[in-house]
């Protein structure tokens, strides 16, 4: 692999205005970390890219490269762009294990993060950097948030972000309080009184979005977000419905592929799917089949009834049957906003998302937020370089408070 990520390496242009690097939301320095690389500097390459980005093993796997860096490459426009996705995933899990996250000294504060999905791992990251007592409090049993129940292992194996906890958490001193939820239990003022100087909200988005129609309570019908949380434990039949065609419904036709449906396919109401065209490529290659200028009106225990549309526009007498012995709406989510609701001061607008300035800075003094909770169900790179500005606020707040 190494032999052909060096050639691939030697393809850049190293350009003095890189149109790559422009286009990503986290302002990756890729010509430098390129050039580094082809210096035979694996390790200084390795550490620019995780003291830009946390989370860039994880990036380099799932980031829309397509829409971002390779897709603004130079060479790109006339011939194939540099594909630094395989160049960043070869330098940051090459250096990682060499990674020696020595704990901090400790400044004698401490902040809470509610939530451990892309934004609360990259705010644990950066604070524990600067001598804070870091306590990650998570719902579930395990970290990663959307890295580990929203996307699936083919996509991003669950040992990278195991990988993740143990050099950027553990070896940090980050404590994890597992299976507790904020605001049920315990809520804001309970961490408040025991001497939290801050609190971070990076919940994200886990209530699906629903279509509202006739049928939507049947045996046979999911909602993506849940489906992908435990695909195991779905008997979805041989023939498969996916109501959707963004990136969520391509994680989800290509897990029920690889789960045993032999039939999947994908519904659009637009001409076009509104997933990356390197993930509707690669469904089309596995079998996944696409059906357009389709809205949903009825679910029944056969299938969906369908009916369709013309330049937007429904067309009477259409409605159709599709059959099918599952059912799986994948049409987005949004935050469930249990905190919110619970804790004076705090905001939620009217698609239920969290209510900030430009820094992170919610209504009630020394809470912040940031990730889907606040931007809605967005891409991973995009939250860790939000986060990235709110920790620097978090850090700024805390001080002044002395």
């Amino acid at each position: 692999m190494a032999y052909h990520i060096l050639d691939e390496a030697e393809r850049c242009l190293g350009c003095k205005s890189p149109s790559c690097q422009k286009g990503c939301p986290i302002g990756t320095p890729i010509p430098t970390v390129i050039g580094l690389l082809k210096e035979n500097k694996l390790d200084e390459a390795g550490k620019i890219l995780f003291e830009n980005n946390p989370l860039t093993t994880i990036c380099s796997l799932v980031c829309n490269h397509e829409k971002q860096c390779e897709g603004n490459c130079v060479l790109g426009k006339k011939g194939a762009p540099v594909h630094f996705s395989a160049i960043e995933s070869y330098i940051s899990s090459a250096y990682a294990p060499k990674i020696k996250s020595e704990m901090c000294e400790n400044n004698g504060k401490r902040v809470a993060i509610v939530g451990s999905g892309p934004a609360g791992l990259t705010i644990a990251i950066i604070l524990s950097g600067y001598g804070y007592q870091v306590t990650i409090f998570e719902g579930r049993d395990k970290i990663g948030g959307v890295l580990r129940y929203g996307i699936p292992e083919f996509r991003l194996p669950k040992k990278v972000i195991d990988d993740l906890q143990y050099r950027h958490l553990e070896l940090r001193g980050i404590k994890i309080r597992p299976n507790i939820r904020i605001g049920d239990a315990i809520g804001v003022d309970d961490l408040f009184r025991d001497g939290y100087r801050a609190i971070f909200l990076g919940t994200g988005a886990w209530k699906p979005r629903a279509l509202h129609i006739k049928g939507e309570t049947l045996g046979h019908v999911h909602f993506a977000i849940n489906y992908l949380n435990n695909p195991n434990v779905y008997n979805l039949g041989e023939n498969v419905a996916i109501i959707g065609a963004g990136n969520a419904a391509m994680d989800v036709a290509r897990t029920a592929v690889r789960n045993g449906a032999r039939h999947v396919t994908c519904f659009s109401v637009e001409d076009k799917v509104a997933a990356s065209d390197y993930e509707f490529r690669y469904a089309q290659l596995e079998g996944v089949k696409f059906r357009y200028c389709l809205k949903p009106v009825e679910i029944v225990d056969e299938g969906v009834i369908f009916r369709q549309l013309i330049d937007g526009e429904e067309i009477d007498g259409s409605d159709k049957l599709y059959k099918a012995d599952s059912v799986i709406i994948a049409i987005s989510q949004k935050p469930r906003n249990s905190i919110a609701s619970k804790t004076e001061g705090l905001e939620a607008n009217k698609n239920g998302l969290m209510v900030v300035d430009e820094f992170g800075h919610t209504g009630r003094e020394g809470i912040f937020a940031s990730g889907d909770v606040v931007h809605g169900a967005r891409t991973v790179v995009e939250a860790v370089a939000h986060s990235k500005i709110v920790a620097e606020a978090m850090h700024k707040y805390i001080q002044s408070l002395d």
